[in-house]
């Protein structure tokens, strides 16, 4: 016995398709709708190509839906808009990243306010980032004509998708000469100056946060690519700038403000934390090291950082002295008074490193201030 099956059967969609007034939200009312633009079907993805039709998709991710509707359904068609425009369809990538109105119209997202609703600032965010991905040329020469991208970046970049997209321009873009060229782009627009101001005392945690989470993945990033471009004659001008001694010592500056600011202190010891974090292959003004169980030197720390990090060890050995003040903490075996807190941590976490890098004149002054004890003795002795 033989099943007969219909291969050629077509979807709700189509049915609809063939109404002359079948509006978008009807189409995006159906739940095969995102499986059958995926799919490639062709009425779908030419009622969608139409202008008006693009042009409401972009609107449904950039603009606040009515405030009186129902939780439940309030960002449901935000959602597939998203969904649509990033279902990585050519078609569409090709008007979206060609058609300047529209990528006008996406930009203006980034016009809003401080702070931008995080559930649209995430879909804005997927969609550049595919049009990135996918017309590179084209949304970098838009946006370098944009003078006021890297200015909203950073006034935005307390939203984690607003980090993310900045990310992506340093992901995203494979090809080694645009991705250099987005490099010194973002260099010459002082983007590395403009995020390590922002891990400061005087501004918010969750600023601190995605700023040095930024600079983190920046210095990652560019060592990944060293690695993979060894022999490229451009040197990463971000990396570059972020080793310089001035952006070491604005950082220094920000974790001994007289503001002593946890999150700013935790923020900034973090990317120095990221420095210090060996790697391959030994490059000029880098000394070499060799992390325990390793019998050759493969790896390296650049000078200037170490220099930088070794003057102001007396003020680190200071933070663990004196913290900024923190709450008794209530355990279930007892009270923390006061508790060792994040400061602490990470100036062991720094001290812990800068051991690793096993360099003669730290380890003296690391022994001269008696650090080690103090985190033997106070820290570890008093809370266990």
């Amino acid at each position: 016995m033989f099943w007969k099956f219909d291969l050629h059967s077509s979807s709700h969609i189509d049915t609809l398709l063939e109404r002359e007034d079948v509006t978008l939200k009807e189409l995006m009312d159906e739940e095969d709708v995102l499986q059958e633009c995926k799919a490639q079907n062709r009425k779908l993805i030419e009622f969608l190509l139409k202008s008006e039709c693009l042009e409401d998709l972009v609107s449904f991710i950039i603009e606040e839906p009515p405030q009186d509707m129902d939780e439940k359904i309030r960002y449901k068609y935000p959602n597939i808009s998203c969904e649509l425009l990033t279902s990585d369809v050519s078609q569409i990538n090709d008007r979206l990243g060609e058609e300047e109105s529209l990528l006008m119209k996406l930009y203006s997202f980034l016009l809003n306010e401080s702070p931008l609703n995080p559930l649209l600032a995430s879909f804005f965010s997927k969609v550049l980032s595919i049009l990135i991905s996918r017309k590179p040329e084209q949304i970098v020469d838009f946006l370098k004509k944009k003078h006021d991208f890297v200015d909203l970046i950073i006034k935005h970049i307390g939203t984690s998708a607003i980090m993310d997209l900045l990310l992506r321009l340093l992901t995203c873009i494979e090809p080694p000469q645009p991705r250099q060229e987005v490099l010194n782009w973002l260099n010459e627009e002082r983007i590395i100056q403009r995020l390590v101001e922002i891990v400061h005392p005087s501004q918010d945690e969750d600023r601190h946060s995605n700023a040095s989470q930024s600079l983190c993945e920046i210095i990652r990033l560019s060592r990944d690519q060293m690695l993979q471009i060894q022999n490229s004659s451009e040197p990463d001008p971000l990396l570059a700038t972020l080793e310089k001694q001035e952006i070491i010592e604005q950082l220094l500056s920000n974790i001994f403000h007289k503001e002593k600011n946890e999150s700013a202190i935790v923020s900034a010891i973090q990317i120095l934390l990221t420095l210090l974090e060996t790697r391959r292959p030994t490059f000029e003004g880098h000394i070499e090291i060799c992390p325990p169980g390793m019998s050759h030197s493969t790896y390296s720390v650049n000078k200037s950082v170490l220099e930088a990090i070794k003057a102001r060890l007396a003020s680190f050995h200071e933070l663990l002295l004196e913290p900024p003040k923190k709450s008794v903490m209530k355990t279930t075996w007892g009270v923390l008074d006061p508790p060792v807190g994040n400061t602490r941590l990470n100036v062991i976490r720094l001290i812990s490193s800068l051991l690793q890098t096993n360099t003669n004149n730290v380890n003296l002054e690391l022994m001269e201030l008696n650090s080690i004890g103090v985190i033997l003795v106070r820290i570890i002795y008093l809370h266990c």
